[in-house]
């Protein structure tokens, strides 16, 4: 009997790259691979890999090189880089590390059993298989995937690729334009995560809100598809992630705050509010518009969570722009918000503006705006002791208490509610009064069990 191949993955990146890794991971066991969680008992190992920023690819090249260190010490015998990375770079990537024996880029995914089992690809550059092709206008099925995800909870990817003009951005070059999938599809696939056991389901996609618009035609758009998925049996969470602030429509508003379903919860990346650095950015949509926008989601859907990312550093930035973007967090109070330094990125118009600032000043504003944001969100945690909600249990924890979220806490993104004296399992919900906030989280404990408040 032959021993099947041991196969470890390492999935770098964002929810859409670990969507990507399942359906490879379930692609090898289907094929009679046998995935392992240790690496040290691995016949091959897999790297999807992250491009979208420098800080992404320099964290990438080192577990490729740590995974080839490890192929010449006689511990592994394959190793297969995947993803944005190989797309991004191609065959460059071989320049900077040896001992790569597979290269399989973002539209080949399919080509994962081949390359690891070593099925010689379709172009070799010296003694390495290449699985590597232009973008493709249409988008993967993600069904039959092997998810590492908790159970109850799942990513499910509506559209692939990105048409914004973002001169930051290196999206469209990796991934290529906007591709949508068909709701029809997109309801089969929630259908099946649901009967592997997700209550849950995050929506995501480079620009979630121009799902079906224009030349993606699709159904009738992402309200349309919001107020679909909220008749799968079984399926309690439905919630919208990358949120493109200047396709958000009043219909899409709707459809959040009707929806039986839907979170109350809205992911709208902002990147800036200054007029002139949002030009600059090619994000098509101005301060004034950016918060009528945001005071009519709070207002038509009352109790929305929203979250939001920024960017500090961007070339030109002045100082009186940037403390323009620390009063707008200190003002508006998001309920939760993310903030990276701008990246250089070659080949994008924004690498080739004047007027580019330090790291260290990028870092320094970075600091400052999760300072300001800091404080309110220690705030809002504590505004919320006293209250009433219902949360879906994660995990349990060592000591006995559970660690859950409430609707307008996203996986892995957003803090958590830890809930004492508690017994229900993970992926269950349970019915929680909050007792007290510790930093960005909650403390509650079960309706019914009485414990003073912190």
């Amino acid at each position: 009997m032959t021993t099947p191949t041991r196969v470890a993955f390492v999935s770098l990146g964002c929810p859409k790259n670990l969507v990507d890794s399942e359906k490879m991971l379930g692609q090898l066991a289907e094929a009679g691979c046998a995935i392992t969680f240790d690496e040290s008992d691995a016949d091959a190992i897999v790297i999807n890999t992250c491009g979208f920023l420098g800080v992404a690819r320099i964290e990438a090249d080192q577990v490729i090189r740590e995974a080839v260190e490890r192929k010449a010490a006689g511990q592994i015998k394959r190793v297969v880089v995947v993803g944005c990375l190989v797309q991004r770079d191609k065959e460059a990537i071989l320049t900077r590390i040896d001992g790569i024996d597979a290269l399989v880029g973002v539209n080949n995914r399919d080509d994962i059993v081949r390359a690891v089992l070593g099925g010689g690809g379709p172009k070799r550059d010296r003694t390495v298989d290449v699985y590597l092709s232009d973008y493709h206008p249409f988008t993967q099925l993600d069904t039959a995937r092997l998810r590492i995800t908790p159970r109850h909870y799942a990513y499910l990817r509506i559209s692939e690729g990105c048409d914004q003009k973002c001169t930051f951005c290196t999206i469209p070059s990796i991934r290529g334009r906007m591709h949508c999938k068909p709701p029809e599809i997109i309801a089969a696939e929630a259908r099946e995560l649901v009967g592997d056991g997700a209550v849950e389901i995050n929506l995501i996609g480079q620009d979630t809100t121009s799902y079906g618009l224009g030349e993606h035609k699709c159904g009738d758009g992402l309200a349309s598809l919001l107020r679909e998925l909220d008749t799968v049996a079984g399926l309690l969470r439905i919630r919208l992630m990358y949120a493109y602030p200047s396709a958000l429509t009043d219909d899409m508003i709707g459809a959040i705050a009707d929806c039986e379903h839907v979170c109350k919860y809205v992911d709208i990346p902002l990147q800036h509010i200054s007029d002139r650095i949002l030009r600059a950015m090619h994000r098509g949509i101005d301060r004034a518009a950016t918060e009528i926008l945001l005071h009519k989601i709070r207002d038509r859907i009352p109790g929305v969570a929203i979250r939001t990312t920024l960017m500090a550093g961007f070339p030109g930035e002045t100082d009186e722009e940037f403390q323009e973007l620390v009063q707008f967090v200190k003002d508006f109070r998001f309920d939760a918000l993310g903030v990276f330094p701008y990246s250089c990125e070659p080949q994008t118009p924004a690498a080739r503006m004047k007027g580019q600032l330090p790291d260290t000043v990028k870092q320094e504003r970075v600091d400052t705006l999760m300072t300001a944001q800091q404080d309110v969100a220690f705030a809002l945690a504590e505004e919320r002791v006293g209250s009433r909600f219902e949360v879906l249990v994660d995990q349990r924890l060592d000591d006995g208490a559970i660690v859950g979220r409430h609707e307008g806490q996203a996986p892995t993104v957003d803090g958590v509610t830890y809930v004492r004296e508690c017994q229900t399992s993970p992926g269950e919900f349970v019915t929680v009064n909050c007792i007290g906030s510790d930093t960005y989280d909650l403390v509650a404990t079960p309706t019914g069990v009485d414990l003073p408040v912190l």
